[in-house]
């Protein structure tokens, strides 16, 4: 107990690793309270002029906002303000506010704001994870015409004087890119999740950040003192002396452990007797890669093309796209990027782009399926990332496999582009590997069958960990059945490494499983050959292969395939991380 306030504990989704602790800036919704009177019918012209206006002023901060992210951020960051333009120029938004506005007499903002919120309601109700999200850009949209019309200033986050600690019920992309960079040390939200825009800000900042809190926002206010563990999603509201003692130990520990494990960042990923494997990093934007780089990755495992396709009213160009697969392929050069090709369905790309939405998208027409019934979408993409093979050593992945047949026809699309590539004299690397993601349980099981026809695999273990428990692992009702040590899963993947080295082709991992240290150690001794994870995790990973020999490795992981239950599997390998890298064992409980 601090000052007579009693300490308290919260537990959210932790979104951004690490531990802060400072005084809370708390970034309130006052400008959320609006009036509501009526008007005269001769004021209605003047009313929607306000209105124009308002909008007209939105649209100029809008650009100069994402001008800003785009020089800070890179282009990719700034697109997200797209979808803030789009609904600021959709003319059925805009056309209910005047109808309503002509109809009911009451003042545009009051008429504004129970449109703008019908909206939110509409999108916070959708099962979609990714459309759930859009909820928070049309408030932050919603929340800045408001503030014009009625001539308010948004709390400036850019201002700060001293290190401060956000809460806030929601942060916009907005919010989030003009925040003070140096003095922001982290940040806490009553909503979000781990694929909201204010988490992958987060990530890309390396800030420590936890959301979904439910109503922190209202138990905190500026000045208190709070503590953010990052890594464990935990939140501590005016902590006791002794806990902040606690904290400021374990700040302690990982300052010293972050520089024991920067001086591995050009060490290669060898174990103790002699066995290399290759550790990489996933992306999601051009911008991530000096990440990438300045945490020893020894290449790009995954680059996730998404966000291309979202937050726009059209597909992405042949040009655009190689633009950005160039970048990427030349920053890490002579290390491979592996780009894998559309992942998306009518779930998540824009109504506008004729793709109807479908009641089970995890189960539908997405991804590799979705591409070839869409060549052109997907022969566009195939070109751009043929061509700036010529730059860099790229690799070309299919993600969401579910049978031979697939890549058979996947393959037969990319020779035709490469025979077209050729008439035209553009260049592009003749001998570009083509592997695929074992995903689904259909693929693993036939993965013997699929080695035949491709250069890798990598395993997605998120979805095929997911498919094959049958658990929705955001579900917070069964999420606890997700574990990646499974026997299930694990015999899954022994199973998936056997069969490619028996084709003599490599295979790796690029699901966030390739980051849980315990299954680490398990992987290494199946042998796999590739590891791609978080940049921020790449330096732990390799401590603990090179912590370890691949004889005791090999030892565990035929044990760990003879136990029952997934309890024993995380005894086993726990035993041995915290054998072979204590420190490290003791930051991941």
């Amino acid at each position: 107990m601090k000052d007579g306030k009693k300490e308290i504990v919260y537990k959210g989704i932790p979104v951004s690793p690490g531990i802060v602790i400072g005084k809370v800036y708390l970034y309130d919704s006052k400008e959320d309270t609006v009036s509501r009177y009526k008007i005269k019918e001769e004021q209605i012209p003047s009313e929607i002029a306000r209105f124009e206006e308002a909008l007209i002023k939105t649209r100029h901060e809008l650009i100069g906002i994402q001008d800003k992210i785009a020089k800070q951020m890179g282009a990719e960051h700034a697109e997200i303000f797209n979808a803030h333009l789009l609904f600021l120029e959709d003319r059925s938004v805009i056309e209910q506010v005047i109808k309503r506005l002509e109809k009911e007499k009451y003042n545009v903002e009051y008429i504004f704001q129970q449109v703008g919120e019908k909206y939110v309601e509409l999108f916070s109700k959708m099962e979609d994870d990714y459309l759930k999200e859009r909820a928070s850009d049309i408030r932050d949209f919603t929340k800045r015409v408001l503030c014009n019309l009625l001539g308010r200033k948004k709390q400036d986050l850019s201002a700060f004087k001293e290190e401060v600690v956000i809460v806030a019920y929601d942060l916009s992309p907005s919010d989030t890119a003009l925040m003070h960079k140096e003095l922001v040390k982290g940040f806490v939200t009553d909503i979000g999740g781990k694929t909201s825009h204010t988490a992958i800000m987060a990530r890309s900042l390396e800030i420590p950040a936890i959301v979904g809190l439910r109503d922190i926002s209202r138990k905190v206010k500026s000045g208190d003192e709070i503590i953010i563990d990052g890594s464990h999603g935990v939140v501590t509201l005016n902590p006791s002396k002794w806990t902040q003692g606690k904290y400021s130990v374990e700040i302690s520990k990982l300052d010293r452990l972050n520089e024991k494990l920067a001086e591995l960042k050009d060490l290669p990923a060898e174990t103790l007797d002699g066995y290399r494997l290759t550790v990489s990093a996933n992306i999601e934007l051009p911008h991530d890669v000096s990440s990438v780089l300045s945490h020893g990755a020894e290449g790009i495992g995954l680059y996730r093309t998404e966000f291309f396709y979202l937050n726009r009213p059209d597909f992405p160009s042949e040009e655009e796209q190689y633009q950005a697969y160039k970048e990427v392929a030349e920053k890490t050069y002579p290390n491979p990027v592996i780009i894998r090709t559309l992942d998306l369905g009518g779930d998540k790309l824009s109504p506008q782009l004729g793709v109807s939405k479908e009641m089970n998208p995890f189960l539908g027409w997405r991804a590799i399926r979705f591409c070839l019934e869409r060549q052109d979408i997907f022969r566009t993409q195939l070109k751009a990332i043929l061509r700036a093979s010529a730059i860099g050593n790229i690799k070309l992945m299919y993600p969401m496999i579910s049978s031979v047949d697939e890549v058979i026809q996947a393959n037969k699309i990319v020779e035709e582009i490469k025979v077209l590539l050729d008439k035209n004299k553009v260049s592009y690397d003749k001998e570009i590997e083509i592997g695929v993601m074992i995903e689904i349980p259909s693929a693993a099981i036939t993965s013997d069958i699929i080695a035949k026809h491709v250069d890798f695999f990598s395993i997605g273990t998120n979805d095929l960990i997911q498919y094959s428990i049958a658990v929705d692992r955001v579900n917070e009702k069964v999420a606890y059945l997700y574990e990646p040590a499974n026997p299930a899963v694990l015999r899954l993947i022994n199973k998936v490494i056997e069969n490619a080295h028996a084709e003599n082709i490599w295979v790796g991992m690029c699901g966030e499983m390739a980051g849980d240290l315990e299954m680490t150690l398990l992987l290494v001794g199946m042998g796999i050959d590739e590891l791609s994870a978080s940049s921020i995790i790449v330096p732990e990973i390799k401590k603990v292969i090179r912590s370890a020999s691949l004889k005791d490795l090999k030892a565990l992981s035929e044990k760990a395939l003879k136990c029952k239950m997934s309890s024993q599997v995380r005894r086993l390998a726990g035993t041995v991380l915290k054998k072979v890298a204590p420190e490290l064992a003791s930051q991941s409980n």
